[in-house]
C-alpha cells in the first residue's frame, strides 16, 4: 500500500472510532465484556498510545536519525496508568482525533524514498517505515473490531429470542 492509501484508512478507521465514541454511552464505553478485557473506552486509549508511542513516534525517530534504537513500551501498564475507563467518550475522542490528524499529514508526507527507512527495536528487529504503515493499518483493524464485538457483547443479554438468529446451530 502507498502511504497515501494508508492514510485514507487510518482517516477512514479514526472517524469509526470517533464515531463509535459519538454514540456510545458513557455506561457503555466503560462496561467489561469479562474480567481483564478491555471496556471501548481502553480500547481507544490503547490506539492513541499505540499511535504516539509506536507508530507515528516510530516513524518520526526513524526520519530523524539514521537506524535509530526504537523504544519498546508496556501497553499494559500504559493503559492501566491512564485510567481511560473512567474517562467520558468525548475527551478519548477529542484526543484520538487530535493525534489522528497529526498521522494522517504525517503518512500524507511520507515519499517513496523514506519507506526503506528503518530503526532497530529491541524484542522484533529491524523495523521499516514501510513496514510501520502495514502494521498500523492491520492494529487499527483489529481493534476496531474489538470495539464493536465489547458492543455486540453488551447488547447480546438484551436480544431475548432474537439470539437465536445469531447462535450457531448446534
Amino acid at each position: 500500500m502507498t502511504p497515501g492509501e494508508v492514510a485514507d484508512l487510518l482517516e477512514m478507521s479514526g472517524q469509526a472510532f470517533a464515531s463509535a465514541l459519538d454514540a456510545l454511552t458513557p455506561e457503555v464505553a466503560s462496561w467489561h465484556p469479562a474480567p481483564g478485557e478491555w471496556c471501548v473506552n481502553e480500547v481507544v486509549g490503547h490506539v492513541i498510545e499505540a499511535e504516539r508511542r509506536g507508530f507515528a513516534g516510530r516513524i518520526r525517530q526513524i526520519l530523524a536519525a539514521d537506524e535509530p534504537k526504537l523504544a519498546d513500551w508496556d501497553s499494559l501498564a500504559v493503559s492501566k496508568s491512564r485510567n481511560d475507563c473512567e474517562r467520558s467518550p468525548g475527551d478519548l475522542k477529542g484526543e484520538l482525533v487530535t493525534q489522528r490528524q497529526q498521522s494522517v499529514s504525517l503518512v500524507r508526507s511520507l515519499e517513496a524514498g523514506q519507506l526503506t527507512r528503518s530503526g532497530e527495536h529491541p524484542r522484533v528487529g529491524r523495523l521499516t517505515i514501510d513496514e510501520l504503515l502495514h502494521e498500523w493499518v492491520h492494529h487499527d483493524g483489529n481493534h476496531l473490531r474489538q470495539a464493536l464485538g465489547n458492543v455486540q457483547a453488551h447488547v447480546w443479554p438484551h436480544m431475548g429470542n432474537a439470539r437465536r438468529f445469531t447462535r450457531p446451530e448446534m
